[in-house]
């Protein structure tokens, strides 16, 4: 019996809990009872761990940590200034901006940044992202036993944000190996090592999210998604396979704080294998180059051209005296494929051609002016960043001095929903324009949408530059603009001597 001093010691325990207890103490086992179904032993659901599997991740992170390294890069940067060109400003507005900010020229500022890497060979060669190390005038490595070493750049590649390291000294280092033909699904088991936050030597474990990540501008490859948790510092770290082989090379998050939100993602293995080993030959990464801004085929694009459906990639501008333009190429051209193969659009196509080697002759289907036909292309070796960025620019000029002093770009569908404009209507934006050109005196400001020219829909800056093309070659004076205004639809006629050839 419990005494009633005892069931006040207990407290909240009530009298009727008391009894069924008491009750179900004295009755014994409850064979067959309900009591005893509910309460049998069930054996435990099988573990959701593919055969083979660790139970534990510890011998793997104590095996390939000691490859993983701490990366600190310093260097310096021209710092650009408050605002913009000075020199472009009315000068009332200059000598305002002068008197708050100073007339100094730029000065150069401290860079640093803190990455991660791992070494792929005793002797001393790293990998790590180009973003780490870029502008880095000096690196210094950090070991997992504390030990430091200078390291220099062997190589770097910005499109696909690699980098290759070299530490000269004779030491043997411990190295892991980069897969160069990975076996891997959504679902697997991942490890990554590395910085995050300068903590250094950390460990963290998930699985593959997603496969074939195409990422903002990183046009050379696709990306392994991941929801081990990556951080800032971890970029450069490797990302391993239960076998200790690394899989991917960790370069991006997506976070809208800056911290792990389970969406990482990591350069595929096969591609870093194939970028490290032209650095370690070269220091550079060669690829083949067509000399071409091309964009993908919209439906508006397609329709504009008189296409039954959007496919390939159109031209849109060609760089003076580069390959594509030695063999023959014009713009609005649409390319349908390289060397028999398909092409699905302008990633696909810039793909391709980085893929061949400069020299190589390539074959390419297009289509002009509604009819097939076939074009032989020997390809360049692509300039870098720097070079095309100033071919572009060019290229940028050039074109808007040809279109009555307007800068045009296509309209997009967030244009249209401004501007209440129908999904399927083709049109060009007014981006820019000179003040001084016939346009603006007839009325065109910027924001203003060009419908139509010469009685024809125009998609693109080059459709546009076509119909002033036609209308020229049909003698006419003038080329009739239809304009879609903040004041509604109207006509513009624009005098055809006023364009600058």
């Amino acid at each position: 019996m419990i005494s009633v001093d005892r069931m006040r010691r207990l407290g909240g325990v009530s009298l009727l809990a008391l009894s069924t207890l008491a009750a179900i103490a004295l009755a014994g086992p409850m064979h067959g009872s309900a009591y005893a179904q509910d309460t049998e032993v069930r054996p435990p659901f099988a573990a959701a761990v593919p055969n083979g599997a660790p139970m534990s991740f510890a011998d793997l992170i104590e095996g390939v940590s000691p490859a993983v390294v701490t990366i600190q890069a310093r260097g310096s940067v021209e710092n650009a200034g408050l605002g913009p060109d000075m020199e472009n400003l009315p000068p009332q507005f200059r000598e305002w901006l002068e008197r708050q900010f100073g007339g100094q020229p730029s000065q150069p500022r401290p860079r640093q940044s803190l990455g991660s890497g791992f070494f792929i060979s005793a002797e001393g060669h790293i990998v790590t992202n180009h973003h780490v190390v870029r502008d880095a005038e000096e690196i210094t490595i950090g070991l997992s036993d504390g030990t430091e070493y200078d390291a220099r750049i062997i190589g770097s590649d910005e499109q696909t944000d690699l980098a290759l390291l070299k530490i000269d000294t004779d030491t043997d280092f411990p190295y892991v190996t980069l897969e160069e033909d990975p076996h891997y699904r959504v679902g697997d088991w991942v490890v990554a090592v590395g910085n995050p936050f300068g903590l250094g030597g950390t460990a963290t474990a998930g699985i593959i999210s997603a496969i074939g990540r195409p990422i903002g501008t990183a046009t050379y490859n696709d990306f392994i998604q991941v929801d081990a948790p990556i951080n800032r510092g971890n970029s450069g770290g490797p990302t391993f396979d239960l076998s200790g082989n690394v899989i991917g090379v960790n370069s991006q998050i997506f976070s809208p704080t800056g911290g792990n939100v389970g969406i990482g993602f990591a350069i595929p293995s096969d591609v870093a294998a194939r970028i490290v080993a032209d650095l370690m030959e070269d220091g550079r990464v060669a690829r083949g180059w067509l000399g071409v801004s091309i964009q993908n085929v919209t439906e508006d694009i397609a329709g504009a051209l008189g296409l039954d459906e959007p496919r390939g990639a159109i031209v849109s501008s060609i760089v003076a005296g580069g390959p594509a333009d030695e063999a023959g190429f014009e713009r609005e051209d649409i390319v349908l494929e390289v060397n028999g193969e398909e092409v699905e659009g302008s990633r696909d196509l810039t793909r391709r051609i980085g893929d061949l080697q400069a020299g190589e002759r390539v074959r390419f289907l297009i289509v002009r002016d509604g009819g097939e036909r076939t074009l032989r292309v020997t390809l360049g070796d692509r300039p870098s960043e720097d070079e095309l960025n100033s071919m572009t620019a060019a290229g940028q000029a050039e074109a808007e001095a040809s279109y009555f002093g307007m800068r045009l770009v296509p309209l997009s569908d967030e244009d249209r929903e401004l501007r209440n404009i129908d999904s399927g209507t083709p049109g060009l934006v007014v981006d820019n324009l000179d003040r001084d050109s016939e346009a603006a005196r007839k009325g065109l400001a910027t924001g203003d949408v060009i419908l139509e020219a010469g009685g024809r829909a125009v998609a693109t800056p080059e459709a546009f530059r076509a119909a002033v093309d036609n209308a020229r070659e049909d003698g006419r004076s003038a080329i009739l603009l239809l304009v879609e205004t903040r004041g509604g639809q109207r006509y513009v006629a624009l005098q055809l001597d006023e364009d600058e050839e």
